[in-house]
C-alpha cells in the first residue's frame, strides 16, 4: 500500500482521556492518519475538537451516522479506511454496526459493548460482512507479554496448572462522580458503563491478559462482588476464583478502591516446569522461576529473545527502541494499531495476514462480555457457574 491508511473517530473530544491515546497510538508508525470525526454528541463541541486536531471543517460532523453516510460517499481515494471507537461503551454498538454494514473496518475501545447482546451481534455482523474489527485490549501490545505467550505455548513451563492475575488501582477509594469527575462519572453509570463498573472496566483487562498469555479459557467461575463506597451504583472491587478448560487453577482480582495504588496489573503463571512473572508497572522484565535452576530475568530489546525462528523475534517485532529504555503504555496501544494497520494492509494487497502481528478480535470482545456476565451472575448466586 503506497499510502497512510485514512482513519475516522466516533468521540475523542474535548475532556476525553482516551480519545487522545487512541490518536497517540495510531500515529506513533506514520502508518495511519486522523481525516475526520464525530468528536462528540454535542456538535457544536464536536466542531471545536475537530478545529482543535486541524481536521478538515468539511469533515467534522455532528454525529457518527452523518460521519459513516458522508465518508462512504466520497470517491474511494479520498474516504476513511476504518472507523475509531472511544465513546463510552453504551455507545460502541450502533456506531460500529452502521461502520462495518457501510464496508468501514473498526477499531473499537473495550469492553466490546454495553450488554451481551450487542456483543454477539457485532461478532455476527463482523462474520457476515468479512469487514475487521479490532478491540484494542492494549495489555498484548507489551513485547514481554508476546515473549510471555511465546513461551507458554513452546511448552517452555510445562502444562499451566495456576494463574493468579490481579489489577488494583486506587483512584475511585472516594465518591469521585459526584466531584464533576467526567470519567469517574459515566464508568460508575449503569445507564452508560452496562451492569459492571470495575470488573468492566479493568477487570475485563486482566480476563483478557491471563487467556491471551496463556491460551487457556475460563470454564468456570466464583465470584464476589463488592460496592465499597458508599451510594456508588456499580461494583468498585470484585475477587474471582477461576477453573480453566485444561483443569488449571486461578484467581483474579480487579479494585479501584485500592488505595495509593496505581495502575498495578500483574501476571503469575505457573506450569509443571518453572513460572512466570510480569508487571504492567514494570513492563521491560519477564521474570522466569524454574523447578531446576536459578531464576532468570528476561528484558526488552535483548537480541536473544526467544523464538529465534525467522527474525524478528515475535518480542523484538514489538519492540520499537533499545534496551534499557522504558517501552511503555502508548507504545503497547500503538502495536495494537500497527498490527491491525498491517492486516488491512494485507488484506488490499490480496495477502495473507502474518499471525505474528496479531491484536484482540472481537471474539474476544465476546468473551470478555461473557466474562463480565457469568462473574455477575455467580455473586448473585453465590456459587459456581460456567462459562460458555
Amino acid at each position: 500500500m503506497s499510502r497512510k491508511l485514512r482513519m475516522g473517530m466516533v468521540g475523542g473530544g474535548e475532556g476525553a482521556f482516551i480519545g487522545g491515546v487512541h490518536r497517540m497510538a495510531a500515529a506513533l508508525d506514520g502508518q495511519i492518519e486522523l481525516v475526520c470525526g464525530a468528536f462528540s454528541s454535542d456538535a457544536e463541541r464536536s466542531r471545536r475538537s475537530g478545529e482543535a486536531l486541524f481536521i478538515d471543517p468539511k469533515r467534522v460532523y455532528p454525529d457518527f451516522q452523518t460521519m459513516i453516510e458522508s465518508e462512504k460517499a466520497l470517491p474511494s481515494d479520498q474516504r476513511m479506511d476504518f472507523v475509531s471507537i472511544v465513546t463510552p461503551n453504551h455507545v460502541h454498538f450502533a456506531p460500529a454496526k452502521m461502520a462495518l454494514e457501510n464496508g468501514f473496518h473498526v477499531i473499537c475501545d473495550k469492553p466490546l459493548s454495553f450488554n451481551l447482546e450487542e456483543a454477539l451481534e457485532l461478532e455476527k455482523v463482523v462474520e457476515k460482512t468479512g469487514m475487521l474489527f479490532a478491540l484494542t485490549h492494549n495489555y498484548t501490545g507489551y513485547p514481554m507479554v508476546k515473549q510471555a505467550r511465546a513461551m507458554v505455548k513452546n511448552g517452555d513451563i510445562g502444562k499451566i496448572r495456576k494463574v493468579v492475575v490481579e489489577y488494583p488501582q486506587g483512584w475511585l477509594a472516594t465518591k469521585r462522580e459526584d466531584e464533576q469527575s467526567k470519567q469517574a462519572s459515566w464508568r460508575t453509570d449503569p445507564s452508560k458503563s452496562g451492569i459492571a463498573g470495575a470488573l468492566g472496566d479493568i477487570g475485563t483487562h486482566a480476563e483478557n491478559l491471563a487467556e491471551y498469555i496463556t491460551g487457556l479459557k475460563i470454564k468456570e467461575l466464583l465470584a464476589d462482588m463488592s460496592i465499597f463506597v458508599e451510594g456508588r451504583q456499580l461494583d468498585d472491587d470484585a475477587n474471582v476464583l477461576l477453573r480453566f478448560d485444561n483443569g488449571a487453577k486461578g484467581i483474579l482480582h480487579c479494585s479501584q478502591i485500592s488505595a495509593g495504588e496505581e495502575n498495578g496489573l500483574n501476571i503469575r503463571i505457573w506450569g509443571e516446569k518453572g513460572g512466570l512473572e510480569w508487571h504492567q508497572e514494570n513492563p521491560n522484565s519477564l521474570i522466569i522461576k524454574w523447578l531446576d535452576r536459578p531464576k532468570e530475568i528476561l528484558r526488552t530489546g535483548q537480541s536473544f529473545l526467544y523464538p529465534a525462528m525467522t527474525p524478528p523475534e515475535v518480542a523484538n517485532a514489538h519492540t520499537r527502541i533499545p534496551g534499557g529504555h522504558p517501552e511503555g503504555y502508548l507504545e503497547a496501544f500503538a502495536n495494537v494499531y500497527r498490527n491491525f494497520a498491517k492486516h488491512i494492509q494485507s488484506l488490499v494487497a490480496g495477502q495473507p495476514h502474518d499471525p505474528m502481528y496479531d491484536y484482540p478480535s472481537v471474539s474476544d470482545g465476546v468473551r470478555g462480555m461473557k466474562f463480565i456476565y457469568k462473574v455477575v451472575e455467580s455473586n448473585q448466586k453465590g456459587s459456581w457457574v460456567e462459562v460458555n
